[in-house]
């Protein structure tokens, strides 16, 4: 067993001694969405770390997608509920980068990019590619789109 997939387990088992409903049911969730990606494909598999935090980042992102639904569908304690679940599962993942640092790798990459004759809106896939491995899971992708959109525009 992975050491990211180990720790969820502790802090599951932690979370059920404390009985804390909400850690314990986002961890159970997450939980059973690793073990889905396992036995996923044809033979079963143990997920490494970077994979795991992968499918902890996709179903974060679930949740910020489902508080967006329910607050437009004016269900704001479901909403809240998603959000506070999304908490819970942020503490997995690295450090989110700002709005600034995001910004200054996609201008580094932007100039590589030109460097090697991609330019205007064309350079998009480019850049993405150069910029995509330095922000991996510090990112997300539809922020960094809009960033590179914004500074090819420009």
């Amino acid at each position: 067993m992975t050491t990211l997939k180990s720790k969820l387990q502790e802090d599951l088992n932690a979370a059920i001694k404390g009985r804390d409903e909400l850690r314990s049911s986002t961890l159970r969730l997450t939980l059973s969405a690793i073990t889905n990606e396992e036995v996923a494909g044809k033979t079963k598999r143990d997920l490494s770390d970077d994979e795991v935090q992968k499918v902890i980042a996709r179903e974060a992102k679930k949740r910020r997608e489902a508080a967006e639904a329910f607050t437009q569908g004016g269900r704001t304690e479901s909403a809240e509920r998603e959000l506070a679940e999304g908490e819970v599962l942020a503490v997995y993942l690295p450090k989110q980068l700002s709005d600034d640092e995001l910004r200054q790798i996609v201008v580094q990459a932007v100039e590589e990019a030109k460097a090697a004759g991609a330019e205007g809106p064309r350079a998009m896939g480019a850049v993405m590619k150069i910029v995509n491995p330095k922000v991996a899971g510090q990112a997300e992708g539809g922020r960094v789109a809009a960033v590179v959109k914004q500074l090819l525009a420009g």
